[in-house]
Protein backbone atom coordinates (compact mmCIF):
# COMPACT_ATOMS: atom_id res chain seq x y z
CA UNK A 1 0.00 0.00 0.00
CA UNK A 2 1.41 3.41 -1.00
CA UNK A 3 1.53 6.55 1.15
CA UNK A 4 -0.66 7.84 -0.87
CA UNK A 5 -3.43 5.21 0.38
CA UNK A 6 -2.84 5.59 3.73
CA UNK A 7 -3.03 9.81 4.11
CA UNK A 8 -6.08 11.42 2.37
CA UNK A 9 -4.82 14.29 0.39
CA UNK A 10 -5.21 18.00 2.07
CA UNK A 11 -8.29 19.54 1.80
CA UNK A 12 -8.38 23.20 1.08
CA UNK A 13 -9.61 25.77 3.73
CA UNK A 14 -13.37 26.77 3.33
CA UNK A 15 -13.80 30.36 2.04
CA UNK A 16 -13.79 32.98 5.22
CA UNK A 17 -16.56 35.78 5.73
CA UNK A 18 -14.83 38.78 6.26
CA UNK A 19 -10.95 37.26 6.63
CA UNK A 20 -8.00 39.80 6.07
CA UNK A 21 -5.34 38.34 3.16
CA UNK A 22 -1.87 38.89 4.03
CA UNK A 23 -0.60 41.87 2.04
CA UNK A 24 2.51 40.05 0.97
CA UNK A 25 1.61 37.41 -1.91
CA UNK A 26 4.80 36.06 -2.03
CA UNK A 27 7.97 35.72 -0.33
CA UNK A 28 8.65 36.87 3.54
CA UNK A 29 6.29 38.51 5.39
CA UNK A 30 6.60 41.77 6.85
CA UNK A 31 7.49 45.17 5.63
CA UNK A 32 9.41 47.09 8.93
CA UNK A 33 12.38 45.94 10.22
CA UNK A 34 10.45 45.43 13.64
CA UNK A 35 7.71 43.48 12.05
CA UNK A 36 10.88 41.07 10.01
CA UNK A 37 12.38 40.40 13.73
CA UNK A 38 9.50 39.54 14.68
CA UNK A 39 8.82 36.54 11.90
CA UNK A 40 12.23 35.63 12.15
CA UNK A 41 11.62 34.59 15.86
CA UNK A 42 9.04 33.07 14.75
CA UNK A 43 10.18 31.06 12.05
CA UNK A 44 13.49 30.33 13.86
CA UNK A 45 11.34 28.26 17.04
CA UNK A 46 8.65 26.74 15.15
CA UNK A 47 8.18 23.39 12.66
CA UNK A 48 8.61 24.49 9.04
CA UNK A 49 5.79 22.73 8.16
CA UNK A 50 2.91 24.18 9.85
CA UNK A 51 4.27 27.38 9.41
CA UNK A 52 4.57 27.29 5.65
CA UNK A 53 0.67 25.95 5.96
CA UNK A 54 0.17 29.03 8.27
CA UNK A 55 1.77 31.48 5.40
CA UNK A 56 -0.42 29.99 2.84
CA UNK A 57 -3.78 30.33 5.64
CA UNK A 58 -2.72 33.84 5.99
CA UNK A 59 -2.50 35.14 2.56
CA UNK A 60 -5.79 33.01 1.27
CA UNK A 61 -7.45 35.45 4.01
CA UNK A 62 -8.43 32.65 6.49
CA UNK A 63 -7.55 35.06 9.66
CA UNK A 64 -10.70 36.80 10.86
CA UNK A 65 -11.44 38.81 13.99
CA UNK A 66 -7.82 39.23 15.17
CA UNK A 67 -7.77 41.64 18.94
CA UNK A 68 -4.36 42.81 20.68
CA UNK A 69 -4.78 43.60 24.17
CA UNK A 70 -2.33 43.11 27.28
CA UNK A 71 -0.99 39.45 27.30
CA UNK A 72 -3.42 38.05 24.34
CA UNK A 73 -4.16 38.06 20.38
CA UNK A 74 -6.95 36.35 19.84
CA UNK A 75 -8.63 35.47 16.28
CA UNK A 76 -11.52 32.98 14.15
CA UNK A 77 -9.02 30.97 11.55
CA UNK A 78 -11.54 29.16 8.86
CA UNK A 79 -10.11 25.70 8.48
CA UNK A 80 -11.76 23.01 6.24
CA UNK A 81 -14.54 22.37 8.94
CA UNK A 82 -17.58 24.64 9.08
CA UNK A 83 -17.16 26.27 12.14
CA UNK A 84 -13.79 28.56 12.26
CA UNK A 85 -11.06 27.46 14.94
CA UNK A 86 -10.53 30.12 17.90
CA UNK A 87 -6.85 31.19 18.42
CA UNK A 88 -5.11 32.65 21.55
CA UNK A 89 -1.45 33.83 21.39
CA UNK A 90 -0.11 34.73 24.72
CA UNK A 91 2.53 35.96 25.67
CA UNK A 92 4.13 37.38 29.05
CA UNK A 93 3.31 41.09 30.36
CA UNK A 94 6.07 43.22 31.44
CA UNK A 95 5.87 43.74 34.85
CA UNK A 96 5.41 47.76 36.17
CA UNK A 97 8.87 46.79 37.76
CA UNK A 98 10.40 45.75 33.93
CA UNK A 99 9.23 48.35 31.83
CA UNK A 100 10.45 51.25 34.44
CA UNK A 101 13.71 49.64 33.40
CA UNK A 102 12.84 49.83 29.96
CA UNK A 103 11.38 53.25 29.95
CA UNK A 104 14.52 54.70 31.98
CA UNK A 105 17.21 52.71 29.59
CA UNK A 106 14.85 54.35 26.59
CA UNK A 107 14.98 58.05 27.77
CA UNK A 108 18.34 57.96 27.72
CA UNK A 109 17.83 58.54 23.89
CA UNK A 110 15.94 61.52 22.69
CA UNK A 111 15.82 59.93 19.50
CA UNK A 112 13.15 57.20 21.05
CA UNK A 113 10.81 59.85 22.29
CA UNK A 114 10.54 61.85 18.90
CA UNK A 115 10.41 58.76 16.29
CA UNK A 116 7.53 57.11 18.47
CA UNK A 117 5.57 60.24 18.36
CA UNK A 118 5.90 59.95 14.35
CA UNK A 119 4.92 56.44 14.57
CA UNK A 120 8.06 54.78 13.95
CA UNK A 121 10.24 52.73 15.38
CA UNK A 122 13.89 53.08 15.27
CA UNK A 123 15.98 50.01 15.53
CA UNK A 124 17.90 51.04 18.12
CA UNK A 125 15.19 50.66 20.63
CA UNK A 126 15.49 46.49 20.75
CA UNK A 127 18.71 47.39 22.19
CA UNK A 128 17.38 49.03 24.80
CA UNK A 129 15.10 46.53 25.69
CA UNK A 130 18.40 44.21 25.50
CA UNK A 131 19.56 46.51 28.24
CA UNK A 132 17.51 46.80 29.98
CA UNK A 133 17.45 42.47 30.48
CA UNK A 134 13.84 42.03 28.65
CA UNK A 135 14.23 41.10 24.82
CA UNK A 136 11.01 42.86 23.47
CA UNK A 137 10.85 39.67 20.68
CA UNK A 138 10.18 36.31 22.04
CA UNK A 139 13.68 34.21 21.74
CA UNK A 140 11.95 30.55 22.40
CA UNK A 141 8.64 29.23 21.68
CA UNK A 142 8.16 28.78 25.44
CA UNK A 143 7.48 32.90 25.41
CA UNK A 144 4.37 32.36 23.19
CA UNK A 145 1.78 30.42 24.33
CA UNK A 146 -0.42 30.01 21.01
CA UNK A 147 -3.73 27.73 22.15
CA UNK A 148 -6.21 26.59 18.82
CA UNK A 149 -9.65 24.62 19.05
CA UNK A 150 -8.28 22.67 16.35
CA UNK A 151 -7.24 18.52 17.28
CA UNK A 152 -3.80 19.35 16.06
CA UNK A 153 -1.08 19.30 18.87
CA UNK A 154 1.75 21.36 16.60
CA UNK A 155 2.98 24.33 18.53
CA UNK A 156 1.94 26.29 16.73
CA UNK A 157 -0.39 25.19 14.45
CA UNK A 158 -1.17 25.99 11.08
CA UNK A 159 -4.12 28.31 12.36
CA UNK A 160 -1.98 29.95 14.85
CA UNK A 161 1.10 30.08 12.46
CA UNK A 162 -1.32 32.31 10.58
CA UNK A 163 -2.76 34.17 12.85
CA UNK A 164 0.98 35.35 13.80
CA UNK A 165 1.89 36.17 10.35
CA UNK A 166 -1.44 38.60 10.10
CA UNK A 167 0.16 39.90 13.31
CA UNK A 168 3.49 40.70 12.24
CA UNK A 169 1.24 42.75 9.23
CA UNK A 170 -0.63 44.16 12.08
CA UNK A 171 2.75 45.52 13.64
CA UNK A 172 3.92 46.47 10.11
CA UNK A 173 0.84 49.19 10.71
CA UNK A 174 1.18 50.31 13.97
CA UNK A 175 4.44 49.67 15.82
CA UNK A 176 2.89 50.45 19.26
CA UNK A 177 0.70 47.35 18.94
CA UNK A 178 3.82 45.75 20.24
CA UNK A 179 3.86 47.59 23.26
CA UNK A 180 0.23 47.23 23.63
CA UNK A 181 0.64 43.42 23.48
CA UNK A 182 3.49 43.63 26.01
CA UNK A 183 1.88 45.43 28.63
CA UNK A 184 2.03 49.67 27.88
CA UNK A 185 -0.30 51.62 25.14
CA UNK A 186 1.04 53.87 23.33
CA UNK A 187 -0.51 57.31 25.63
CA UNK A 188 1.13 55.52 29.09
CA UNK A 189 4.47 55.07 27.02
CA UNK A 190 4.60 58.82 25.53
CA UNK A 191 3.45 59.91 28.81
CA UNK A 192 6.05 58.07 30.67
CA UNK A 193 9.04 58.91 28.19
CA UNK A 194 8.52 62.47 28.44
CA UNK A 195 8.06 62.90 31.84
CA UNK A 196 11.85 60.31 32.29
CA UNK A 197 13.37 63.19 29.26
CA UNK A 198 12.00 66.51 31.87
CA UNK A 199 14.77 64.65 34.14
CA UNK A 200 17.55 64.77 32.14
CA UNK A 201 16.83 68.91 31.09
CA UNK A 202 17.90 70.99 34.15
CA UNK A 203 15.70 73.85 34.96
CA UNK A 204 17.21 77.18 33.91
CA UNK A 205 18.29 79.68 36.33
CA UNK A 206 15.18 81.49 36.60
CA UNK A 207 13.12 79.51 34.14
CA UNK A 208 10.17 76.94 34.10
CA UNK A 209 10.51 73.18 34.39
CA UNK A 210 9.89 71.65 30.97
CA UNK A 211 6.49 71.26 29.49
CA UNK A 212 5.10 67.44 30.64
CA UNK A 213 2.06 65.41 31.06
CA UNK A 214 3.14 65.54 35.12
CA UNK A 215 5.29 69.20 34.74
CA UNK A 216 3.95 72.96 35.11
CA UNK A 217 3.23 73.88 31.94
CA UNK A 218 4.52 76.77 30.19
CA UNK A 219 2.31 79.07 28.68
CA UNK A 220 2.50 78.75 24.94
CA UNK A 221 1.73 82.41 24.08
CA UNK A 222 4.19 83.91 26.57
CA UNK A 223 6.72 81.75 27.22
CA UNK A 224 9.57 82.61 29.80
CA UNK A 225 12.32 84.34 27.76
CA UNK A 226 15.51 83.38 29.74
CA UNK A 227 14.94 79.44 29.08
CA UNK A 228 13.00 79.91 26.11
CA UNK A 229 16.14 79.07 23.72
CA UNK A 230 18.04 77.34 26.50
CA UNK A 231 19.37 73.69 25.26
CA UNK A 232 19.74 71.02 27.64
CA UNK A 233 23.10 69.21 27.76
CA UNK A 234 22.05 65.90 25.69
CA UNK A 235 21.79 68.33 22.40
CA UNK A 236 25.47 68.60 21.78
CA UNK A 237 25.26 64.40 21.76
CA UNK A 238 23.15 64.45 18.96
CA UNK A 239 24.45 63.40 15.72
CA UNK A 240 21.22 64.31 13.45
CA UNK A 241 21.70 62.73 9.37
CA UNK A 242 18.08 63.32 7.37
CA UNK A 243 16.76 60.31 6.80
CA UNK A 244 13.49 58.98 5.20
CA UNK A 245 10.40 57.31 7.17
CA UNK A 246 10.50 53.68 7.50
CA UNK A 247 7.11 53.45 6.38
CA UNK A 248 6.24 57.13 5.01
CA UNK A 249 2.60 55.55 3.79
CA UNK A 250 1.66 55.53 7.83
CA UNK A 251 -0.69 58.22 8.09
CA UNK A 252 -2.94 56.37 5.01
CA UNK A 253 -2.99 52.86 7.02
CA UNK A 254 -4.64 55.05 9.50
CA UNK A 255 -8.15 55.98 6.96
CA UNK A 256 -10.94 53.53 6.83
CA UNK A 257 -10.74 51.64 3.65
CA UNK A 258 -12.15 53.92 0.70
CA UNK A 259 -14.35 52.82 -1.96
CA UNK A 260 -12.35 54.37 -4.91
CA UNK A 261 -9.96 52.73 -7.28
CA UNK A 262 -7.36 54.47 -9.75
CA UNK A 263 -8.00 51.90 -12.81
CA UNK A 264 -8.34 48.11 -11.40
CA UNK A 265 -6.05 48.82 -8.24
CA UNK A 266 -7.52 50.15 -4.88
CA UNK A 267 -6.93 53.92 -3.90
CA UNK A 268 -5.26 53.15 -0.77
CA UNK A 269 -2.11 50.96 -2.64
CA UNK A 270 -2.16 53.33 -5.60
CA UNK A 271 -1.34 56.02 -2.88
CA UNK A 272 0.93 53.79 -1.05
CA UNK A 273 3.20 53.26 -4.20
CA UNK A 274 3.01 57.05 -5.11
CA UNK A 275 4.23 58.18 -1.53
CA UNK A 276 6.63 55.51 -1.46
CA UNK A 277 8.03 56.81 -5.26
CA UNK A 278 8.20 60.46 -3.94
CA UNK A 279 10.36 59.36 -0.59
CA UNK A 280 12.73 57.65 -2.47
CA UNK A 281 13.10 60.67 -4.72
CA UNK A 282 13.75 63.30 -2.18
CA UNK A 283 16.01 61.34 -0.14
CA UNK A 284 18.30 61.05 -3.94
CA UNK A 285 18.23 64.83 -3.97
CA UNK A 286 18.97 65.24 -0.55
CA UNK A 287 21.67 63.38 -0.32
CA UNK A 288 22.48 64.58 -3.88
CA UNK A 289 22.46 61.02 -5.61
CA UNK A 290 21.75 60.15 -9.33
Amino acid sequence: MGSRDRFPPRRPPREAVGGTPARSRRGDIGEQWWSRRFVAALERIGERGRLSRGRSYARSGQVMDLDIGPGLVTALVQGTRPRPYEVSIEIDVFTDEQWDRIENAMAQQALFLAALLAGEMPEEIEQAFDAAGFPLFPLRMFDLRPYCSCPDAGNPCKHAAATLYILAERFDEDPFQIFAWRGRTEHELARSLRRRRTAFDPRPPGGAAVAGDDATAVDPINPDPVGFWRAGPELGRLALSPRAPTAPENVLRQLEPLPLSAGDVPLIDALTRAYRTVTRNAERIAYDQE
